[in-house]
């Protein structure tokens, strides 16, 4: 947990929460529930928990693996680029400035997304499946905030930093599908709270990457993680 990780994996769990509250996956959560366990609206809304949490838990582990893949591939480029560690770090967070624009609808030419032209049989069997395609494919809004977490990958310069930090990515977005399948009903309510501020909510989240852009163009993230390092380093347990 040295370096910037520890600063840098709360971040990525954030911009997973926040991809899944986006209009692009929040109005269709309700479908891919159904699609992953071949069950109906009815049948979902009658809490037949045990398909449902399989269904979504599988769905999880499927677009998990295509990001946490990611994550590892960026991190270890990022190793080999070491010496210039400095001007990759800045012209991240570049990118990752124009990331949090686009997710506000500022750059509509990167809101867009790649579809299969096959999916997976419904059920429990295709539920994997349908994971890989959903991470492979990503939806407009993930794109920008899974691409600002991959750039994050890179300053870390360690496949396996890179592979957590995607993994914290999938957790703040797997976990609220995980949720949703054990308190189908009530997460319905609460989406529907969550869909009157959309604005809001794609202000928030774009603001966040723009933020992040801000604090590794300017180099502030360095000087952030250092204190960050320095304050857990000097932590001494009570027992």
């Amino acid at each position: 947990m040295s370096g910037s990780l520890v600063a840098a994996a709360p971040l990525a769990a954030l911009a997973g929460l926040v991809s899944f509250a986006s209009p692009c996956v929040l109005p269709l959560v309700p479908g891919y529930l159904s699609y992953v366990t071949g069950m109906t609206g009815a049948d979902l809304a009658e809490q037949r928990r045990g398909r449902l949490l399989a269904g979504v838990l599988l769905f999880v582990a499927g677009f998990s693996a295509v990001f946490v893949s990611y994550g590892a591939v960026f991190g270890g480029l990022g190793r080999w680029l070491l010496e210039y560690q400095d001007t990759i770090t800045r012209v991240l967070g570049v990118i990752t400035i124009v990331f949090g624009l686009a997710f506000m609808g500022f750059v509509p030419g990167l809101q867009r997304t790649v579809k299969s032209g096959r999916l997976p049989a419904a059920g429990l069997a295709g539920a994997p499946l349908l994971g890989v395609l959903f991470g492979l494919g990503w939806t407009p809004c993930i794109g920008p905030t899974l691409g600002a977490v991959q750039g994050l990958a890179i300053t870390e310069a360690s496949a396996g930093r890179g592979a957590l930090l995607s993994l914290a990515y999938c957790a703040g977005l797997g976990l609220p599908f995980v949720a949703t399948a054990i308190a189908y009903r009530r997460a319905l309510g609460a989406f529907g709270a969550v869909k009157r501020h959309y604005p809001l909510v794609m202000r928030i989240g774009g603001g966040m990457l723009v933020l992040i852009g801000v604090l590794l163009v300017s180099g502030l993230w360095g000087d952030l993680t250092i204190e960050l390092r320095s304050w857990i380093s000097g932590f001494e347990p009570v027992m």
